[in-house]
């Protein structure tokens, strides 16, 4: 169960390592050397976090040259693959900036980055979730247009749609069916989900962005991020619809996460299940109430609360903020 841990203070870990005698001659054993080891925040972006065979892996907008990952057993301590190693690199994608939001999918065997790279769309997969994560061919989903945040959404008839957001009023959300080899977009079936509607999405300029679906009780659900990621008031709301194309109506209680205890900035969400099968939700805010890089990872739990006949969204305010050993 997630529990409430409010503005994590960077700490220190000690952990004693035993450190075996060398084999020159000497019998006496060396003492325990203490390893100190530096506890921060999780300083991503836009994060996602992947559960598969018992771990965690988190990855999220944060590195110049690609993106990264970082690997937990209980969600609490991060830690980085050995070398600190990217999942991708940009010498294996088509872009080499910019290189944001990051979603990663287990699928026959084979994981899928759908990513953004110099404002394109873009897909990579590997053999493992560590990556690394490769594009067979070095171009974006979309070439003619920039367009960021895609994610990907398998329906129970396993036709997989990308929602992803456009710059052509202001940033709203779309969606598209992909083809079988889940990295090509039928462009003939893009449509539009959601644009800026809502009063309290206006505090910035015209952004509707972060789209992430699931579905429950054969209800669709569409979260998303509004006003801009640099404003305070940045914040989450959700949309429904009966089917993945929509028509989407937005909750009228709109936003479901914005503010919540100290923070600030909060948004760019996606959902997992945890190991004890709790629905969670994985978002970032801002360094501080002064101070927007680098933006922090933080965990909530996510519930459906049905009243007067109407289901709705819930998301917990008592967030979790994980740490990330050195």
């Amino acid at each position: 169960m997630i529990t409430q841990i409010r503005n994590s203070v960077i700490g220190i870990l000690s952990i004693g390592v035993c450190v075996l005698a060398c084999s020159s001659g000497h019998s006496d054993a060396k003492p325990e050397i203490p390893i100190e080891r530096v506890a921060t925040h999780v300083f991503f972006g836009d994060p996602f976090i992947l559960l598969h065979e018992g771990t965690y892996y988190a990855y999220g907008t944060a590195e110049e040259d690609g993106i990264a990952v970082l690997v937990s057993q209980d969600l609490l301590t991060w830690e980085a693959v050995p070398g600190n190693r990217l999942a991708l690199n940009k010498q294996d994608s088509w872009g080499d900036r910019w290189f944001w939001a990051p979603e990663v999918y287990a699928i026959d065997g084979k994981f899928y980055m759908y990513y953004t790279a110099d404002e394109h769309i873009c897909v990579a997969t590997s053999d493992s979730p560590l990556g690394p994560f490769k594009q067979a061919e070095k171009k974006p989903m979309i070439a003619e247009e920039k367009c960021i945040d895609n994610s990907l959404f398998i329906d129970d008839d396993d036709k997989a749609y990308l929602f992803f957001d456009r710059f052509n009023d202001g940033l709203n959300i779309w969606v598209a069916e992909l083809e079988a080899d889940l990295m090509t977009i039928d462009k003939e079936t893009m449509r539009p989900c959601i644009h800026v509607s809502q009063e309290w999405e206006t505090v910035w300029p015209r952004v509707n962005e972060g789209p992430f679906v699931i579905k429950h009780e054969g209800t669709y659900y569409l979260t998303y991020s509004a006003n801009s990621y640099e404003s305070p008031f940045y914040g989450i709301g959700f949309a429904t619809a009966d089917h993945p194309t929509g028509p989407w109506k937005k909750y009228e209680g709109n936003p479901v996460l914005q503010k919540p205890g100290d923070l600030v900035g909060v948004g760019h969400s996606a959902m997992f299940s945890d190991k004890e099968g709790n629905l969670c939700m994985v978002f970032h805010s801002h360094y501080s109430d002064t101070q927007i890089h680098p933006r922090m990872m933080h965990i909530s739990k996510v519930t459906f609360e049905k009243k007067n006949g109407k289901t709705t969204l819930k998301v917990d305010e008592n967030y979790l903020t994980p740490q990330r050993l050195e």
